[in-house]
Formats: C-alpha cells, sequence, structure tokens
C-alpha cells in the first residue's frame, strides 16, 4: 500500500477501546499504575510519567484491544495482560501492515511491550520485545525534506497572513479574527520554536507575560520537556501584533467577556485551543501561504536549519533555540542545512553557466 493510502493515527484512536471498557484486570492494573507519588507512598509503575505520555501509551495498548473486539478475539477475564500473546499480536501486526506506515507499526508493539510489562510486571515478554528489535530495523521515518522552509519564510509569511486580515474588505469579523491568529501563531513560532504543546498552552501572565514594552515566553522546569526553565524574549517585530490581537482579535474569538487566560482560542466557542487543533490550524495556514503543510515541530527543524546557515560563527545557535542539552542532537533530529546549502550552491552554478551559454 502507498503511503498516500495509509491511514492516520488520528483514525486508528477512533478504533481503539476506551479505558473504561478494557478487561476489568487490565483497566484496574493500569489506573494502578498510574497512581503518582504522594508524600511516602512511591506510587505506580507509571505514575513518574508526564500524563501526555500516558495518554499515548493508554492509546495505543487501546487500539490493540480494539482489533481483538473487532475481530473476537478478546477475552475478558483472566490476569492483567492475557491477551497479550504471540498468535493475537501476529494477527495485529497484519492487520497494521497494510494500514499504517512502519515507524507506526513499531512505535504500536513498542507502546503494547510498556504497557504490558507495566500491568504485568511479572509477564516474559521477551518475545515482544524481540518483535520491536526486528521492526525498528525496517522501519522508514518519512522524510522531511519537502517540508522543510526556513524560519524567515515562515515569519513573512505569518506577517502576510496579518496584514491581509487587517487589510481585508471581504472577510467577515469572525474570519479576520481567526487568520490573524493563525498568523500570529506562524510568526511567533517562527521567532521561538518551543514544543507544540507548550505553544498550545500558553497562558496571559504566567507562560506569557509582557514585561514594559516587551512580551517574554516564560517556562518553568516543570512545564518543559527537559525539566529545564525555559526563558526567552520575543522579537520587538511581533510586539504591536500582538498588542492588536490581545485587544482586539482575541475577544471577538472569545465572544464573550471570559475569564480565561489562555492565549490561542477556538473560532467554534471560545475556549483554549488543543495542541491537536493547533497543529490542524498551522498546517492549514502554511499549505496555504508557502505551499506545504509544516507541522509545529516542523518548525523546529526550520529553525535549526536556518541557524546552521545564517549563524555558522555560533554553532551552538540551534541547541540554545530549541532548549537541548546535547547539541548533537540537532545534527541528528533537525539540521538539513548541509543539503539546503548545497542545492543552493548548484543552483548558482547553474545561473552562471546558463548566463555564460547566452
Amino acid at each position: 500500500m502507498t503511503g498516500a493510502n495509509k491511514i492516520s493515527l488520528a483514525e486508528c484512536k477512533t478504533r481503539a477501546l476506551p479505558v473504561a471498557l478494557w478487561p476489568a484486570a487490565d483497566g484496574g492494573a493500569w489506573i494502578e499504575a498510574c497512581q503518582a507519588r504522594a508524600r511516602l507512598k512511591p506510587g505506580g509503575r507509571a505514575g513518574h510519567l508526564r500524563p501526555a505520555t500516558r495518554d499515548h501509551y493508554a492509546e495505543r495498548y487501546a487500539c490493540f484491544l480494539g482489533f481483538l473486539r473487532r475481530h473476537g478475539l478478546l477475552q475478558s477475564e483472566g490476569a492483567p495482560a492475557a491477551n497479550v500473546t504471540p498468535d493475537k499480536v501476529d494477527a495485529y501486526l497484519a492487520d497494521l501492515k497494510d494500514r499504517v506506515a512502519s515507524t507506526t507499526m513499531h512505535d504500536s508493539i513498542a507502546t503494547l511491550r510498556f504497557v504490558a510489562q507495566i500491568i504485568a510486571p511479572g509477564g516474559d515478554f521477551r518475545w515482544l520485545s524481540e518483535i520491536e528489535k526486528e521492526l525498528a530495523l525496517v522501519k522508514r521515518p518519512r522524510s522531511k525534506f519537502d517540508r522543510v522552509v526556513l524560519a524567515e519564510v515562515l515569519i513573512r509569511a505569518g506577517l502576510t497572513l496579518m496584514h491581509e486580515a487587517e487589510l481585508s474588505q471581504t472577510m467577515t469579523t469572525l474570519g479576520r479574527a481567526c487568520q490573524f491568529r493563525n498568523g500570529l501563531m506562524i510568526a511567533l513560532l517562527g521567532f521561538c520554536p518551543i514544543r507544540r504543546k507548550n505553544f498550545s498552552a500558553l497562558e496571559i501572565g504566567r507562560s506569557f507575560v509582557k514585561i514594559r514594552s516587551k512580551w517574554w515566553i516564560v517556562l518553568s522546569a516543570s512545564d518543559t520537556k527537559e525539566k529545564r526553565a525555559d526563558e526567552r524574549a520575543v522579537h520587538e517585530m511581533l510586539a504591536p501584533f500582538i498588542d492588536r490581537y490581545l485587544s482586539h482579535y482575541r475577544s471577538v474569538l472569545a465572544r464573550s467577556d471570559n475569564k480565561l487566560s489562555a492565549l490561542w482560542l477556538s473560532a467554534n466557542d471560545g475556549t483554549p485551543i488543543t495542541a491537536n487543533h493547533v497543529t490542524d490550524l498551522i498546517n492549514a495556514a502554511t499549505l496555504s501561504t508557502v505551499g506545504v503543510p509544516v507541522s509545529p515541530h516542523l518548525f523546529r527543524t526550520a529553525v535549526a536549519s536556518t541557524a546552521a546557515i545564517y549563524g555558522g560563527k555560533n554553532p551552538h545557535l540551534g541547541s540554545a533555540l530549541l532548549h537541548h542539552a546535547d547539541p548533537n542532537l540537532i545534527n541528528e533530529h533537525y539540521n538539513r542545512a548541509s543539503s539546503l546549502t548545497a542545492a543552493e550552491n548548484f543552483q548558482q552554478i547553474v545561473r552562471q553557466y546558463e548566463r555564460k551559454s547566452y
């Protein structure tokens, strides 16, 4: 099956079995494992994980159980993880093979093994680890190269969207507010490529604050993936756009004088936008402006590549912008600067050759 016909992870989740419908032993063991540490109590085996991480593991395990139920293979009685058997996992893999990408297959089995070991710590899942290792060898992540856009292009696209919203004579008031918000999202993320979860959860007066005339993003250690505080000033170019959004367009989106402190509000009901909705909005807005959908995570690739191209004298600039403790992560996961620079150099050579030919 071609990549175009693969289903998305969101579609997989719609086929999942909610925790409330899990076999009693599985559900009870998982809820117990997720108990947080309290005073002298150590907490559950998954209690140390972030809520978003636990949700991710639970969703993938729920997809496995949902598959079993649809095919009449789900065993409702028995010990925790009683359904995690070689024959059922083989059937699950056969179903996934034609529906999802190789990276999703690997992640599905990796999380299945993790949850099984959490809810049945005495079980022997070495056979499942071997399957996971085999899938890791053949997984092929989707290339980012055709979606790499330099940060300056993204920032310009965001500014353009805001200018168009301000000048439009045909858009509705709500439509202008939506476009202005989307443009500000793109421009702000282009300057400050924080993680999607933190970006979507920005709060006025707490993590998004104004000190004198300058806006700051202020994330505590408990807010960040790296467990390190992250404070960064927003480029002064965006200050008037932020002020305009807060003084006018945000209240249009809120549709009432609510007391919510969330920076980003939904046009549907004025409530805070979820992380997934932020991704959808930014994907759609970048597709319409720069020609390719650039997800919030790909903004980090864009910034790392831009830093490498224009900030060569400051080799750790990309690491600092992405808040990485290990600068090698930039080269391993994000930096496409070498290829982009080589392509540009080649184009210059071609243009010079064409000029000499005429």
